[in-house]
């Protein structure tokens, strides 16, 4: 999936303009003519589902994650729900992933980022999962529309409560928060992409004065399953379609954290370039396939690009 431009990031601010993605040169200030909603992962009915040249991921100057700090945000208002095991689902997949990030594994999709690095040394990939939060906060009146949802938040409201949410809490290059709104909800970062209709998730950072924040915005991918599901749950619920996408833009963040690191001569990051290629399964639980088996867990997960191989891989580099 291509990274769409949209407008500079204005300090402080949070704002956009609808730009097709390959109409801006690169600037000094945006060094990959690219704007600030990152790896966003195409819905399935989109025509390109694997943009990007065939060429490498190449370095452009900026910071990577050396090591990550993942928070979980389930911006979940009375009235609105999430499967069963949405939550826990989700939270065990970040803690797999933190247990066989610091254990060194190499048998997981995430070891692929461990061969990119920045001007301050080469990416560990270890992992830390803090925890997830419900929050109970109501939504505000929606600032967009979209095709599907009736509730629909813009990327601005999405970051304010983010914002509000960590409040003194740790922010900086080495944090992220991922934030979870439930079915039904929709949002879009300009008024031309839209959740279900043009993405799934993306990635992104904002500064609000309290301090840079990674984020990625994770909407309920289940709500059309048709746009966002892989069509496998090894765990049988609805998180096994958000992890997927997760996945996607936690490896992006590693890796391009602000949209200035890795990505190739068309601005497709790592999991761009892989967007809804899944390569052989390693088997399957009663309720579906699995192709990574990271921890305890078992997932459905999409490739991401490796350098070293020149392509898309599953474990390894």
């Amino acid at each position: 999936m291509r990274r769409n431009v949209i407008a500079l990031l204005a300090i402080g601010l949070v704002m956009f303009s609808v730009m097709p993605a390959s109409a801006a040169p690169p600037t000094p200030e945006n060094p990959a003519g690219h704007g600030k909603a990152l790896g966003v992962v195409p819905a399935r009915n989109q025509a390109n589902h694997r943009p990007g040249s065939a060429n490498n991921l190449s370095y452009h100057n900026g910071p990577v994650m050396h090591t990550n700090t993942v928070h979980a945000i389930y911006w979940i208002p009375s009235g609105y729900t999430v499967s069963g095991g949405y939550q826990s689902i989700i939270n065990g997949f970040f803690t797999n992933v933190a247990s066989a990030t610091t254990a060194g594994s190499t048998s997981n999709v995430y070891y692929s980022d461990t061969q990119y690095s920045d001007t301050a040394g080469g990416i560990t990939n270890q992992a830390t999962f803090v925890g997830g939060i419900v929050d109970t906060n109501p939504f505000p009146a929606s600032g967009c529309t979209d095709s599907y949802t009736s509730v629909c938040l813009t990327d601005a409201q999405i970051t304010a409560e983010i914002d509000r949410v960590v409040g003194a809490g740790g922010r900086g290059t080495s944090t992220i928060y991922f934030m979870f709104t439930p079915k039904g909800v929709g949002s879009c970062y300009d008024a031309s992409n839209c959740s279900f209709s043009q993405y799934c998730a993306y990635h992104s950072w904002f500064n609000l004065g309290s301090g840079l924040t990674l984020y990625a915005n994770q909407p309920y991918a289940d709500t059309v399953p048709a746009a966002c599901d892989a069509g496998q749950h090894p765990n049988g619920d609805d998180a096994d379609a958000t992890i997927n996408v997760t996945s996607h833009e936690h490896n992006e963040a590693i890796t391009d954290e602000q949209g200035s690191a890795w990505y190739d001569n068309q601005g497709a990051e790592n999991g761009d370039k892989c967007a809804w290629t899944f390569g052989m399964a390693l088997g399957s639980t009663a309720t579906g396939k699995y192709n990574q088996a990271i921890g305890s867990g078992k997932y459905y997960l999409q490739r991401e690009w490796s350098n070293r191989s020149s392509g898309c891989v599953l474990r390894g580099q």
